[in-house]
């Protein structure tokens, strides 16, 4: 039976270390600032700023809070990220997406500056993380990452397969394995012999946003499962990209859902604009 990579503990841990580092810096006269910026009344949406606010309470970040009207329109939210760009108690802007289908969704996440970029998705720190020298890095990659840091895990020399090809998930893991030395496969619908694919895989990690597509069968044993996707299915059960019974039985390490990568998502949020906090104090 593979060894549950608990992502609520770990995130815990982690946050207890930000709050100590918030507490120094805000010592310093430098508070961590964290703008989030809602449009409409997307329920999901609104359900995970709330969770953010919460986070960043606890760990001492202020947070400022920018719910818009669904009718907002793109040139008032793109002033609205210009003066938080020249604002200098904010270190983090986020824009919880989707938008209304009237905004430019690549539009107003290239406005946000790249100094200010602690989702990771501008063009710029995407860039960095293609060539090798990451700057911002994406919230749920750079947790799986951690999660593998956690259980000591060398990727050197390792076969990983990741399954799903987005751009904020897919696209940025891989290039976070492959600068730790794994020989990476990006795998996605159209890969033929999937299942031959997972099973030579060391580390599979699923984020394909499909419910059990992975199959427990698949795995090899000893693998490394890393779960990415949450899925309901009926009115409450909630469930992974992977068929997680079978694969537990197959696997070394392999992540829950939930409980798994999902709390490690804010958490990497908070850390990311700690460090830009970090970086404006030695400015």
């Amino acid at each position: 039976m593979g060894q549950l990579i608990d992502g609520k503990a770990l995130a815990a841990k982690m946050r207890e270390q930000m709050t100590a580092q918030v507490a120094e810096l805000t010592a310093k006269g430098v508070t961590p600032g964290l703008a989030v910026v809602l449009v409409g009344e997307d329920p999901a949406s609104r359900v995970y700023v709330s969770m953010k606010e919460k986070a960043c309470a606890a760990t001492g970040i202020f947070s400022d809070e920018h719910k818009l009207p669904a009718e907002t329109t793109q040139d008032e939210l793109l002033a609205l990220i210009d003066k938080l760009n020249n604002d200098e108690r904010i270190d983090g802007i986020l824009v919880q997406l989707p938008l209304p289908d009237h905004i430019d969704e690549d539009c107003i996440l290239n406005a946000i500056s790249p100094l200010k970029d602690v989702d990771g998705f501008h063009p710029f720190n995407v860039g960095c993380l293609a060539t090798g020298n990451p700057t911002f890095r994406s919230c749920t990659p750079y947790g799986v990452m951690k999660m593998l840091e956690s259980i000591n895990y060398d990727l050197n020399g390792k076969e990983v397969v990741v399954v799903g090809r987005s751009n904020i998930v897919g696209k940025p893991v891989a290039l976070m394995c492959l600068a730790e030395n794994a020989t990476v496969t990006l795998c996605h619908s159209r890969t033929a012999d999937l299942p031959g694919h997972v099973g030579r895989a060391d580390v599979v990690i699923a984020a394909v946003g499909r419910p059990e597509m992975i199959k427990g069968e698949w795995i090899k044993p000893g693998a490394v499962v890393i779960d990415v996707g949450i899925n309901r299915v009926g009115d409450k059960k909630l469930v992974g990209d992977v068929e997680f019974e079978a694969a537990e039985k197959k696997a070394s390490y392999i992540t829950p859902v939930p409980g798994g990568v999902g709390p490690m998502t804010i958490t990497m949020l908070l850390f990311n604009t700690v460090h830009s906090a970090m970086q404006r104090a030695a400015r």
